[in-house]
């Protein structure tokens, strides 16, 4: 049987939103890989809380959705983030790794921006903080739960890894990331991996990044999964 793919979509996206709107899980369906989709707590069909305690930890969802073999995976933002973390902690869990939307905000955070997009999110950003409203116009997407997101957005924060956590993440992985994401550049997450790899692209922001073609050409090439 052809290794699964799964998919973990980002912050404000679901399963279906992500990956199926934009025809991804289709060309893995074309050639040949089972796909294993998840909806992160508070997205999609998952549950949604709206307690910040309640985010502590969100690769449980994650983890069971995930055969005993290793798999293949693909991430998002925020789902990259969350693969990240398991494959730190779980290498074994993985053969191929692509990190999408995630570069030097993996080692470095952004807390005066995440304070500024929870401002959007609750109406109190100036009009004129692009950043807020670009973010609170996502989370306004049908299907979302504002006070669910904002409560993502204000989770306990785990450790932030450091390229020493990230170098336990062993199998061949991928950074693919736009040179307009507020989380470029991505050279320093993969140079910390020990099978990194890091592909660009160009005049592509964040929120563009999963339904672009360089990014479909790239996972698709990545994980051998070019249709037939």
């Amino acid at each position: 049987m052809a290794t699964p793919v799964l998919l973990v979509h980002g912050w404000g996206g679901s399963f279906a939103t992500t990956w199926e709107s934009t025809g991804f899980t289709q060309l893995l369906a074309d050639a040949g890989r089972p796909v294993i989709g998840v909806d992160l707590l508070g997205h999609g069909t998952a549950p949604k809380p709206h307690e910040p305690e309640a985010y502590a930890d969100l690769t449980a969802r994650v983890l069971d959705a995930m055969p005993p073999e290793p798999i293949d995976a693909v991430g998002f933002s925020l789902g990259a983030l969350t693969l990240l973390q398991i494959a730190c902690e779980q290498p074994h869990r993985f053969s191929h790794l692509v990190l999408a939307g995630v570069g030097q905000g993996v080692f470095e955070p952004d807390d005066a921006g995440t304070e500024r997009i929870i401002s959007g999110l609750e109406g109190t950003a100036p009009a004129d903080d692009n950043l807020a409203r670009h973010f609170a116009n996502y989370a306004r997407q049908p299907g979302n739960d504002i006070a669910a997101l904002t409560a993502i957005m204000k989770r306990p924060r785990a450790a932030t890894l450091t390229p020493a956590s990230v170098s336990r993440a062993s199998c061949p992985t991928t950074v693919v990331i736009g040179d307009r994401d507020f989380g470029w550049p991505g050279d320093a997450l993969a140079g910390a991996l020990p099978a990194g790899s890091l592909v660009v692209l160009r005049n592509v922001d964040h929120f563009a990044t999963p339904e672009s073609f360089g990014f479909i050409d790239a996972t698709l090439q990545f994980l051998g999964a070019v249709p037939v």
